[in-house]
């Protein structure tokens, strides 16, 4: 029943330019959710359940997959492993959009830098997943970026690592959840979408809501909420079967890289002495981890390609 993850060791025109979209539309996001900064997170994120359903059930149907979910449903283990990873999907949903809409952009680019890193601490700590002497050294540098930010605010930083966390605790799950992705994101979204149209009928009952009251405006971007979440993760997922693990694991750097940006230059978030030490250091982190990858991709001639992360 499981869709396979096993991919070739070779890049294709077609899984670049795939992945590629994928990590573009994923950079892209902030601006789009910072047009919602007036909504709360918990109604936007009722929109991105519910409107996602019938974009990824429409996937699902027209490549022939439905018989895949609906094993899955009549599957008690897989829906309980699939209650698990739609929670923690929607924390780390919910922290992303309050993080975007309230000014603090920054720390979600930072999240998200140091989720590869962590993930690799989080192998060696729950898999028992043996770290190379260059992998301690990129870890050890995130955690030394993470000290220089809490002496900095005086406090630990809370978001990113929030981001980092939910993330890492998501992919670990959804390594154990035996559907492919396209059916395991729908079964997630469908898992989540009776609490949803509840939260969104109880807004409209008490006249708290923002959908379908005047505005058009405010009706089309939480419709489209639908599509920006559906669209880049369907998108991924069959672009990163097209591709070599080492090309996957530097594209991965466009979204966060994009996001700092944005939060930079467009947000105009400051960028204070903290940070001005910090990034540098997680970035040159990643240039050790992505610089090991590679090295040990050319000595594996299959590999898995990585979840990606959701925002």
């Amino acid at each position: 029943m499981a869709e396979a993850v096993v991919v070739k060791n070779e890049d294709t025109g077609r899984g670049f330019a795939l992945a590629l979209s994928a990590y573009l539309l994923w950079g892209f996001l902030p601006l789009f959710m910072k047009a919602l900064a007036h909504i709360s997170p918990a109604e936007v994120i009722a929109h991105r359940v519910i409107w996602s359903v019938p974009i990824a059930g429409a996937v699902l149907w027209l490549t022939g997959r439905t018989g895949d979910l609906r094993a899955a449903i009549r599957n008690p283990r897989m829906l309980g492993m699939a209650a698990v990873t739609a929670a923690l999907i929607s924390v780390n949903w919910g922290i992303y959009v309050w993080a975007i809409g309230s000014g603090h952009a920054l720390d979600a680019a930072l999240g998200y830098y140091i989720n590869p890193l962590f993930s690799v601490f989080l192998g060696a700590a729950l898999l028992g997943e043996r770290l190379s002497r260059w992998q301690m050294v990129a870890i050890g540098l995130a955690v030394l970026a993470v000290a220089v930010l809490t002496v900095e605010a005086g406090r630990l930083p809370w978001l990113a690592l929030s981001l980092t966390i939910s993330w890492a605790a998501y992919a670990y799950f959804k390594k154990s959840l035996p559907i492919g992705p396209n059916q395991g994101f729908l079964l997630e979204v469908l898992l989540l979408l009776g609490p949803a149209l509840a939260y969104v009928a109880w807004l409209g009952w008490t006249g708290t809501g923002h959908f379908a009251v005047g505005v058009p405006f405010d009706t089309g971007m939480l419709l489209a909420c639908g599509v920006v979440t559906a669209a880049p993760l369907m998108i991924y997922a069959n672009g990163a079967k097209l591709l070599r693990l080492s090309t996957i694991g530097m594209m991965q750097y466009i979204a966060p890289t994009m996001i700092f940006l944005t939060a930079v230059f467009i947000f105009d978030e400051p960028f204070g002495r903290g940070k001005m030490i910090a990034f540098p250091m997680i970035w040159l982190g990643l240039a050790i981890y992505t610089w090991e990858v590679v090295r040990i991709a050319r000595l594996r001639p299959v590999a898995k390609a990585p979840v990606a992360a959701a925002q």
